[in-house]
């Protein structure tokens, strides 16, 4: 069975001054390239499908012709949040053994990661990659409520990869509830599905500011 990729990039990028953040560049490459060189060079990943604003579809088309990528096979429209994004990727896989998904404004995400994220999931049926949080956790609004113990706590991030049917059931079973989760994993695990934890990493960022541009690029040159 083939291993599927879905890499989701349709957000609005409203922290980015609504500027779609696919085709911003860190050090002279868009930030979409760097999520699939990595989807594209792993050995575990056989297809991959692109999500994208509808108005963007031909411009990711042509990024993937000019970088030739072989791997991508669909590159379809976003829907208004990224669940609906990432369903409307996984409604074009017909069968698969495992679908990895990732955030496309996650570029520092590497093989290895991908990797070991995909074992564990054929393995366990649901991995995530998760990074444990170090700072203190307070609850509360204005006044602190209630400081809460980190142990066992993490920050989640992607990819994270699921047997296609659990994570398909997943889906439907969110949409037929009304029920909007805030990542691919919250879905699973509402059906009772047990999701294994990956270790993360720090350099595994989220672009979603103009400060995280600089970041990542000050990251590029250390490396």
């Amino acid at each position: 069975m083939k291993n599927i990729a879905i890499i989701a990039g349709a957000g609005n990028g409203e922290r980015m001054g609504n500027i779609d953040k696919v085709f911003l560049k860190i050090n002279e490459k868009p930030i979409l390239t760097y999520s699939i060189s990595c989807f594209e060079k792993s050995y575990l990943v056989d297809e991959i499908i692109l999500v994208v604003k509808e108005n963007k579809i031909n411009d990711v088309r042509q990024l993937t012709d000019d970088y030739n990528f072989k791997k991508v096979k669909e590159i379809v429209s976003g829907g208004k949040t990224r669940q609906e994004s990432v369903y409307n990727g996984l409604k074009k896989i017909k069968s698969a053994g495992i679908v990895v998904v990732h955030d496309a404004a996650r570029p520092f995400i590497d093989e290895k990661t991908i990797e070991d994220c995909i074992k564990n999931a054929e393995e366990y049926k649901a991995a995530i990659v998760a990074f444990p949080i170090k700072d203190t956790v307070k609850r509360g609004y204005d006044f602190v409520e209630k400081t809460i113990d980190r142990n066992n706590l993490y920050l989640t991030q992607t990819p994270q990869a699921f047997e296609y049917k659990i994570l398909k059931k997943a889906y439907e079973n969110a949409k037929n509830n009304n029920f909007n989760g805030t990542d691919d994993s919250s879905l699973v695990e509402r059906i009772g599905q047990k999701v294994k934890i990956i270790p993360g990493s720090i350099k595994n960022i989220k672009i979603t500011t103009p400060e995280d541009i600089y970041f990542a690029e000050n990251l590029i040159k250390k490396q």
